[in-house]
């Protein structure tokens, strides 16, 4: 468990992205894969109720929402630097709160307890106790629900100069691969009562995990 106090990590990602906000989608693209695939297979019934934990600028949730008109948004950042940009994107078709992924309450922030998909992209690399903050969604899911994950792996299939590039680049931003995710998953599962499951997507330079609750 890490150390950092959520107003300690939300005062970081504010001073990293409160310039980066301005063009983050457009660096993005090139480099965080998976994410559309993500959103894909969410594959909601009509009438869900969908969250995404560290929403960023809001990016996925607009690309969601045009694929599923028929349900419901949530959106959820430590950033309030990152809420703005998502604000402007999304107006008012998405509900949107500025609270810790490792300590939020739906009931509180959102005026609902449990979600039928709730999804996480690249964003556990960024949050100190994100092995609390998978506890926290998992709570969050209704019975059948599932938990999504993406997010950057060990790049197992690159080269080691990539490997490279890549680790300086993230570090740039405060940016670190959960290379237990797969572990963490399965433990969360067994503990509660769900299923897990993780491959790797790019020869390695991404890892998708699902956790299904219980219906």
């Amino acid at each position: 468990m890490s150390d950092a106090t959520p107003n300690a990590h939300a005062a970081l990602m504010d001073q990293t992205y409160r310039r980066q906000r301005m063009f983050y989608d457009l660096t993005r693209k090139y480099y965080l894969f998976g994410r559309d695939a993500l959103i894909a297979d969410l594959a909601p019934g009509v009438g869900a109720h969908i969250l995404e934990l560290a929403c960023g600028t809001g990016r996925n949730l607009h690309l969601a929402r045009g694929r599923y008109p028929d349900c419901s948004f949530y959106g959820l950042d430590i950033s309030s630097e990152m809420l703005m940009s998502a604000g402007k994107k999304l107006g008012n078709a998405v509900t949107l709160a500025q609270a810790d992924a490792c300590r939020f309450e739906g009931a509180e922030v959102f005026g609902r307890a449990e979600f039928d998909r709730i999804f996480i992209s690249y964003g556990v690399s960024m949050i100190p106790d994100w092995e609390q903050a998978l506890r926290q969604a998992f709570s969050h899911l209704a019975p059948g629900g599932v938990l999504h994950v993406v997010d950057f792996s060990n790049l197992e299939g690159w080269p080691g100069w990539c490997r490279g590039l890549l680790h300086r680049w993230l570090d740039k931003f405060h940016v670190t691969p959960r290379l237990k995710l797969e572990s963490v998953l399965d433990q969360i599962a067994g503990e509660l009562g769900g299923r897990a499951q993780c491959r790797q997507l790019y020869r390695g330079y991404a890892q998708y995990g699902i956790l299904r609750k219980p219906g």
